[in-house]
């Protein structure tokens, strides 16, 4: 092992610890949370150092095999990447002493299963952000969308049905996908991304060109759940086991809108997506939309976790529109996002794992008065929730102020009204449970162990990491100048 290869490492322990999980976690579980955690605490500690390396140093190219590109696969760490790495890995680490818990009171006897499969998606995960290759691409999203599937498929209730139509739908994003690689590598001869961005410009042929931009976009656009083809995932997150939402819901849609944020500017290069005003305009204008309608959605839900699955469509959008802002605030606020987002996502996905540990439920009716009984949770709900809305010093304002900046320098106006109206829907979310939380009381027909007035935490092992969290979500955002100037800056192209 040495700093040039720390990156291969780091994607490499959570997958042999999948093995090890299997072969080992069959006879005692008590093996589980060691290789778990141990494998994950690694990871964190390796992209760390990557990622200051990569600052200090600049990009680190790995071929793995010894066979160069374009003919083998090349692994690229660029700030960019790097930054990607840190983010699975500290969100990976953080969910899975939730996961731990959950687990081993929702699948009793299924724990091996679910981690092997939760330690291959992490690994997956590391290999979408650290590929140079395009059809390397397309199999580490594969197996990152087959380990979902089975993680889901885990749950209770219609768990099993909401994964098959996962399946569909991301079997079509697949193909989308599959196919504008083909028409890539039959224009150039190539699937590794920097000889595909060096040639493409060369060629006479904009209409095979475009087909293949849009087929590959719209293959992602179905991942990430870019309304309306969003249809797979609320369902798909509210009915997945507790553990399995903690680090899906937090990581599945951000990678995949900074695997559109490489393709573009690494493989298509920005000056083949941007130039046309009429792709850009009708993206924002798709964005907004979704923004819109996420929103709209996420207000009728009577469940808080189907809630935060409609407002994770809404921040699709944000990401989306940001990028066909095509300026630098626009791009710098998507990538800001994608990190915000995430910590954001985690911090109220790990409430409502230690809501459901302690009640079984999280429906609005449930939250009455949960506020008095769950007091530390709670307080790291309304970080959450203020993050959420945009309340600065959180992370989630100053990122929503580069996005605002970027739609004025755009001039999309319908992005920025959208902005600020999902902003306020927000708040009317959030306070609705606030104000249940806090002033609310427990009715007749509610049935619960403790009353009102009894303190009810999560266990530590749950409630350490969401404290974490919450906290992470200021030191984020009273940090966010340093990430934009040394790292986010460092991949905004030139022109911008």
């Amino acid at each position: 092992m040495s700093a040039t290869n720390l990156h291969l490492f780091v994607l490499v322990v959570p997958l042999l610890s999948a093995f090890a999980v299997n072969l080992l976690g069959r006879s005692s579980k008590q093996w589980i949370a060691p290789l778990v955690l141990g494998s994950l605490a690694f990871s964190v500690i390796g992209s760390l150092v990557t990622l200051a390396r990569v600052v200090a140093h600049g990009t680190l190219r790995y071929t793995v095999g010894n066979w160069q590109p374009p003919f083998g696969i090349e692994l690229v760490v660029d700030p960019l990447s790097a930054l990607m790495m840190v983010l699975i890995a500290v969100v990976a680490f953080l969910a899975s002493f939730s996961s731990l818990k959950s687990v081993e009171q929702e699948l009793p006897g299924r724990e091996s299963f679910f981690f092997t499969l939760y330690l291959i998606l992490i690994a997956g995960l590391f290999g979408l952000v650290l590929t140079g290759d395009a059809f390397n691409l397309y199999v580490l999203l594969e197996i990152t969308s087959i380990t979902t599937y089975g993680l889901i498929a885990m749950g209770r209730g219609r768990a099993a049905l909401s994964s098959f139509n996962y399946i569909i739908m991301g079997s079509i994003g697949a193909c989308f996908y599959l196919l504008g690689i083909g028409y890539i590598y039959i224009l150039t001869g190539t699937l590794n991304m920097a000889d595909i961005a060096r040639i493409l410009p060369t060629l006479n042929a904009p209409v095979a060109t475009a087909t293949a931009i849009a087929f590959v976009l719209v293959g992602l656009w179905i991942k990430m759940a870019f309304f309306p083809l969003h249809s797979w995932l609320p369902n798909a997150y509210s009915h997945a086991p507790t553990g399995a939402g903690t680090m899906v819901a937090p990581l599945m849609t951000k990678v995949t809108v900074y695997l559109m944020v490489r393709v573009i500017i690494t493989m298509y290069t920005p000056a083949l997506v941007f130039p046309h005003a009429w792709i850009t305009n009708s993206a924002v204008w798709a964005a907004a939309l979704a923004i819109v309608c996420g929103s709209m959605l996420a207000l009728g839900q009577k469940d808080l976790r189907r809630m935060l699955t409609y407002i994770i469509i809404a921040e699709v959008g944000y990401m989306v529109g940001g990028i066909f802002l095509a300026n630098a605030n626009g791009l710098t606020g998507s990538i800001l996002h994608i990190v915000n987002d995430a910590l954001m996502t985690l911090c109220l996905f790990l409430v409502v794992a230690s809501i459901i540990y302690r009640q079984g439920t999280v429906s609005m009716v449930s939250m009455q008065g949960i506020f008095h009984r769950m007091p530390f949770t709670m307080a790291a709900f309304t970080l959450g929730a203020f993050a959420m809305i945009g309340v600065p010093p959180t992370c989630g304002f100053f990122s929503k102020w580069y996005l605002i900046l970027g739609g004025i320098d755009a001039g999309h106006w319908e992005f920025v009204i959208a902005l600020v109206f999902s902003s306020l829907v927000n708040a009317l979310l959030f306070f609705r449970v606030i104000e249940l939380a806090f002033f609310g009381s427990l009715g007749d027909g509610q049935h619960h162990e403790h009353t009102a007035s009894e303190r009810h935490e999560a266990p530590w092992w749950m409630l350490k990491p969401l404290v974490l969290t919450a906290a992470l979500l200021i030191v984020v955002g009273l940090s966010t100048g340093p990430l934009v100037n040394n790292v986010i800056r460092l991949m905004i192209p030139i022109g911008f």
